[in-house]
């Protein structure tokens, strides 16, 4: 075989040429592109192009190198052809830039024999380094770049230039071995590595027969996987997926009998890719950490991972290959906040370990409480908020993870600026706060933080009530109200503001000096491009922007505030929103949860919560209103903060009519006898879309004057932050074993130590998105109170939206 790799296959190479021109031409779609996203290497050859489709061609048709991505930046007509991508070279964020990657050299699978594998494998199938190719020792090649040139011999990486049967191979450094293959799965092999969080195969079939349901549909069974919330997840199609940590992936079935089940997918033969452990503190969730800290936070001896007793698991060594489940270690195979162990004792199933994060990134049990504005200064690098989206309501990446994009904004190179969780930071003194994204096609954007004092001229237009609200165009009675603020990335924009952000008088759209532009009127029809006032023709997720008159700043963004878009879910003080690991919650700024009702006895006696829904409608549980069917055995009090209920902006209403949900649901309409006057006190909050199910791990907050048990707070309204938790991991074995209804939702801390309880009842779950509070949840019951594997459970809102408009008369 020696002798075979000094051979030149002529006919090969004749053939593959050929291959090469069919196959690579100008179609954007073989390509991947990511928003945001730049690779800087002094290897590129730049030119003037007006269009992305003429930077492709630049990229095919490149001659002094192998063209792997190209860089375009419309607004500057300019493309960069560059021989690396995302897996050679690092990539940092840009705004305004596109980065363009030829698909094929992304594929870490091989077609056929690999002819064209362009992957950077560079370890042969016993795990030997692979020598470079253009590398005279220890083994002087006969195949080198030189010889093949279209072979793409670079580096150490794997190719098969030959046309070899085993497929990809490399010389080695092993001095006793000059070559070997490498062991890299074929493309068309439906296989997964560890427990299959990373499949993306096509398999859409159950163990059991069963059909797979699409990602994207709530029929015949509703659930919180929705792929444009998760889209980091690949929940393409109706094919299986592993998005939540089970041993396998599975997928929601096409049978109303079955809600999901898991699919038969092998194990691929291949070497599993490896990890970079971490043996004395965690970053991120620890699911790296291969230490032996076998004891819990409490105490208690954790059960080996192969054992059975006294806790009977599917957390097993087999279930779960690669996520070093050695002896009884902690460890976090299953994506929980932090690394965890099953337990010696039979009373306490599971708890988590108390493990140092390493160099100053916060802990997961630390708390986290908004400051009282949350709002920005100056460039915003102090801001400390809690805000953890998008101006276009994305999810932000947490900082310590570099999925799905890596960096190097981590909390050890950047320790002085608070970068936990997944929170809106500044540390690399940007023009305000920002985060990378959780959506693959989008590197990073700017947050939906407000600047310290500015305050948006009001508008009127409600938004649409659902949990991310998405806004809406300015209608022609709303222009004049809209011209000095902007909805969204601002791309209906038609104010007259024309100066940046750093105050440089913006150029003529249609003027050519000093800088030439290829946005006008005649190319963007439609865009308002008829001044030099500033405007968003591209749809640029920061914003409207423009060209300047400043011969060295071609263009800059301009700094339009967002419009108000209405008043249901907006408090005008804004809540504290603590979040976290904060035991039994915290007390709520006063005012900050003005939808907040207290349902009262005629004696004056707290018992339930409720939520303003409209002016003279509140929701609330059913059960609350079991000691009485009379609307005369109840009040309603507004605008207040404390259970004594001794503020001036107190209102109080008496019922007008009851109506109780359809049977066997715990949710309630109360009417009051006259409406609630609206204010800064008092105010309605939204609601969401019929039959929304919220996403697992959304930000949500419940309040209440509910029992503290002994957590302190008496008397005062309360509230805490914690995630939805997906039914189909709430009604698991050791949570709730199926007692949660599919008109039900779960929310809270699966390790317990916050909740809902006596008292809040009735009262609100509001998640949080795009700036505004949605009601999702009414307060129903829970196995106890903060119990961990005892979440609270809620009535879903979005499944009564029909119940509520037939019987208020309102349309939400």
């Amino acid at each position: 075989m020696d002798a075979h790799k000094a051979t030149l296959l002529l006919g090969f190479f004749l053939y593959a040429g050929v291959l090469q021109v069919q196959t690579e031409n100008a179609d954007i779609d073989s390509y991947l592109k990511t928003d945001g996203a730049w690779i800087y290497t002094l290897q590129r050859r730049t030119y003037v192009t007006a269009k992305v489709e003429e930077c492709a061609q630049k990229c095919d048709e490149e001659t002094q190198f192998t063209c792997r991505s190209f860089v375009f930046i419309e607004k500057d007509q300019e493309c960069m052809t560059i021989p690396a991508n995302s897996k050679i070279e690092q990539v940092y964020r840009k705004a305004s830039t596109a980065l363009y990657e030829k698909k094929r050299y992304l594929l870490e699978c091989v077609n056929g024999v690999g002819n064209d594998y362009r992957g950077t494998q560079s370890r042969t199938k016993s795990g030997t380094q692979c020598q470079r190719w253009e590398a005279l020792f220890p083994h002087k090649p006969n195949i080198t770049p030189k010889t093949h040139p279209k072979a793409d011999l670079e580096s150490n990486y794997c190719r098969n230039p030959d046309g070899d049967a085993q497929g990809p191979w490399c010389y080695t450094t092993d001095v006793n071995k000059r070559w070997e293959s490498c062991s890299i799965p074929s493309c068309s092999e439906e296989c997964m590595y560890c427990s299959g969080e990373n499949y993306r195969g096509k398999i859409s079939t159950t163990e059991g027969g069963y059909t797979c349901q699409r990602w994207d549909s709530q029929k015949p069974n509703n659930h919180g996987y929705n792929p444009s919330v998760f889209p980091e997840k690949y929940l393409e199609e109706n094919y299986c997926r592993n998005p939540d940590g089970e041993p396998r992936p599975w997928c929601f079935t096409t049978s109303p009998a079955k809600r999901w089940d898991f699919c038969s997918i092998p194990r691929c033969a291949t070497q599993p890719p490896t990890i970079a452990p971490e043996v004395t503190c965690i970053t991120g969730d620890g699911s790296s950490y291969r230490g032996t800290v076998a004891v819990t936070k409490s105490g208690k001896t954790c059960q080996a991972w192969s054992s059975q007793f006294p806790q009977k698991h599917s957390r097993t060594p087999e279930n779960y290959p690669c996520k070093g489940l050695d002896n009884n270690y902690c460890r976090n195979p299953d994506n929980e906040r932090t690394p965890w162990c099953y337990t010696t004792d039979p009373d306490t199933r599971w708890e988590y370990c108390n493990i140092s994060s390493c160099g100053a990134e916060p802990h997961p049990d630390e708390p986290v409480i908004a400051p009282a504005e949350d709002c920005y200064t100056g460039n915003g690098s102090l801001y400390r908020g809690v805000m953890s989206e998008t101006i276009t309501g994305k999810k932000c990446q947490s900082w310590s993870s570099t999925n799905p994009h890596k960096h190097s904004k981590t909390p050890q190179q950047y320790p002085n600026a608070d970068l936990r969780r997944n929170l809106c930071r500044n540390p690399d003194g940007d023009r305000a706060p920002w985060c990378y994204t959780t959506d693959p096609a989008v590197r990073w954007e700017y947050c939906k933080i407000e600047r310290c004092g500015s305050i948006p001229p009001p508008q009127d237009v409600r938004p649409p009530p659902v949990v991310i609200p998405q806004p809406l165009p300015p209608s022609k009675d709303t222009e004049k109200e809209n011209e000095n603020c902007k909805l969204g990335v601002g791309e209906d924009y038609r104010g007259s503001i024309s100066i940046t952000s750093t105050g440089i008088t913006c150029q003529a759209w249609s003027a050519s000096t000093p800088h030439m532009s290829n946005f006008n009127e005649k190319s963007h029809p439609g865009k308002g491009l008829d001044s030099n006032n500033c405007r968003n023709p591209d749809g640029d997720t920061n914003g409207p922007w423009c060209y300047t008159t400043d011969p060295s700043k071609k263009w800059d963004y301009c700094n339009i505030p967002d419009c108000v878009q209405g008043k249901c879910g907006q408090p005008a003080v804004k809540p504290r929103r603590c979040f976290g690991r904060i035991v039994g919650g915290c007390t709520s700024k006063p005012h900050s949860w003005p939808w907040q009702i207290s349902l009262r006895t005629n004696t004056d006696l707290h018992f339930c919560g409720g939520t303003l829904i409209d002016a003279q409608w509140v929701l609330t549980a059913a059960h609350c209103l079991e000691r009485s069917s009379r609307p005369s055995a109840y009040k309603v009090y507004l605008g207040i903060h404390t259970e004594r209920a001794n503020e001036l902006s107190k209102q109080v209403r008496n019922l007008e009519k009851i109506v109780k949900g359809p049977p066997g649901t715990d949710i309630a309409l109360l009417k009051l006898d006259r409406p609630a006057i609206l204010n800064d006190k008092v105010s309605k909050v939204c609601l969401p879309e019929k039959n929304y199910i919220v996403p697992s791990g959304t930000e949500c907050y419940v309040t209440g004057w509910g029992e503290t048990q002994g957590t302190g707070g008496e008397g005062i309204l309360k509230e805490t932050g914690f995630p939805v938790i997906e039914n189909k991991v709430c009604n698991r074995l050791e949570y709730l074993n199926n007692r949660v209804k599919d008109h039900e939702m779960c929310a809270g801390n699966i390790e317990g130590g916050t909740d809902s309880c006596q008292g809040d009842s009735g009262g609100p779950l509001v998640c949080f998105g795009q700036n505004t509070f949605v009601l999702q949840g009414v307060t129903s019951w829970g196995l106890g109170c903060a119990n961990a594997m005892k979440p609270g459970v809620y009535a879903r809102v979005s499944k009564f939206i029909d119940f509520i408009e037939t019987h208020t008369g309102v349309k939400f």
